[in-house]
């Protein structure tokens, strides 16, 4: 199924089994892509050599620590994944976690991994917004 072809249906077919298949489908292939990007990351790492120049090694440094961060997201945007692979194996994916209602189709299509419909999510940006300058 494409994703024309996904968001043609009607909204009475919100994840149905096909539509189902179609993000479990882009999550795997999400997942996969993000593992190679990893594994890359991880190589880069322990290929890299110490220099003796004090400026190659601040920068070096920086560098590394710059990867280390990238490694971090990345890692949490696969636990994501996989949260989302659990959520459509129990027949869960798509469906608001605050509200229950559902998330959307372009919405998922934008961001596979979200939990929040966009009023759930904008409620929670404001009361995160609000704690900050509180």
């Amino acid at each position: 199924m494409t994703q024309a072809e996904l968001l043609a249906q009607p909204a009475d077919a919100y994840m149905n089994e096909a539509q189902q298949a179609f993000f479990q489908d882009l999550l795997l292939r999400q997942r996969t892509e993000l593992q190679v990007r990893i594994a890359d990351e991880f190589q880069q790492l322990r290929e890299q050599e110490p220099s003796s120049d004090p400026s190659d090694v601040g920068t070096a440094e920086e560098q590394r620590q710059w990867q280390l961060r990238l490694l971090e997201r990345e890692k949490k945007l696969l636990d994501k994944i996989d949260d989302s692979l659990d959520s459509l194996a129990q027949g869960d994916y798509g469906w608001c976690t605050e509200t229950g209602e559902p998330i959307g189709l372009k919405r998922l299509l934008l961001r596979p991994t979200t939990t929040l419909c966009i009023e759930a999510k904008e409620r929670q940006e404001q009361r995160e917004k609000h704690q900050r300058t509180a």
